[in-house]
C-alpha cells in the first residue's frame, strides 16, 4: 500500500536577517535600489499594490509555493511567519481563482505580517484594504480557491521572473517589489546612498528649470543625424 505523501512541505532554518540591517532600507524607494543593483531585481510590473496609499514596507522574505488555485501553501505560510515577515507566494502565475482574502489578510495582520505578495490574484479588496496589510497581487477575482495542497513554504522560489530565498530583504511602494538578495545587502546599502545623493541632485537640477542633462548632449553629440 503506498501512503499518501503531505499535502505541505516546510523547510526551515533559513537565515534571518539582522534587524539593523532590514531597517537601513526601510523608506528606500524601489526605483533608487534596481538603480544599485545594474536595473534589476524588481517584480513583474503586472504585481502591484491593491491599495497604493498602503504600499510601503520592508522586511525579510518568507516564501511560499502554492499550486494554482490552491490556498494550502498560504496557510501554512501564515503559519511559519513571524512578525514583520513579508510572505511571497507564487502559484504560477495562475488567474483562475483567488489565492487570498480578506480574512486570511486579517489574520496575517494580526500576527504582525509586514506584507503578502504574490503572482496571481485576490479577492475582496475592499476587505483587505481595511485590514491594513499591505498586499501586492496581479488583479481582483471573486473566484475561491481550494485547500488540497500541494504546495511549500521556506524553499527559493521564483515569483515575477525574480529568485527568491526566504531571508532575503524585500521593499515594496507604489511602484512596485524589490527582492535585494541578502548576501548582496550590504554592498547594496552602501551603493544606495549614493544613488540617493545622486538622485537629489538631479531633481534640484531639474526643478531649476534645465532642459536638458548632459548626458542627453553627450548622446546627441554622437547621434548619426539624417537630413529628410
Amino acid at each position: 500500500m503506498v501512503e499518501n505523501e503531505p499535502v505541505l512541505t516546510i523547510h526551515r532554518g533559513h537565515r534571518r536577517p539582522d534587524p539593523a540591517l532590514i531597517e537601513a532600507f526601510r523608506g528606500a524607494a524601489t526605483s533608487h535600489l534596481v538603480d544599485c543593483m545594474e536595473g534589476r531585481g524588481a517584480l513583474d510590473w503586472r504585481i502591484k499594490p491593491l491599495d497604493p496609499a498602503n504600499a510601503m514596507f520592508v522586511g525579510p522574505a518568507l516564501t511560499a509555493q502554492a499550486y494554482p488555485a490552491d490556498f494550502c501553501a498560504v496557510a501554512g505560510a501564515g503559519m511559519e511567519a513571524q512578525a514583520g515577515d513579508v510572505i511571497l507566494c507564487t502559484n504560477d502565475g495562475y488567474t483562475g481563482t483567488a489565492l487570498i482574502g480578506d480574512l486570511a489578510s486579517g489574520i496575517m495582520r494580526n500576527k504582525g505580517v509586514a506584507a503578502f505578495v504574490t503572482d496571481g490574484l485576490a479577492r475582496d479588496r475592499a476587505g483587505i484594504a481595511a485590514t491594513g496589510l499591505p498586499l501586492f497581487a496581479r488583479g481582483i477575482s471573486p473566484n475561491s480557491p481550494a485547500s488540497t495542497g500541494p504546495g511549500q513554504v521556506g524553499a527559493p522560489i521564483v515569483l515575477g521572473g525574480v529568485h527568491v530565498a526566504s531571508g532575503d530583504i524585500v521593499v515594496g511602494d507604489a511602484d512596485g517589489v524589490v527582492v535585494v538578495p541578502l548576501a548582496q545587502a550590504q554592498s547594496v546599502l552602501a551603493r544606495l546612498r549614493a544613488v540617493q545623493v545622486a538622485e537629489k541632485k538631479a531633481e534640484d537640477f531639474v526643478k531649476a528649470g534645465n532642459t536638458s542633462f548632459e548626458t542627453w548632449q553627450a548622446i546627441v553629440r554622437n547621434a548619426r543625424i539624417v537630413q529628410s
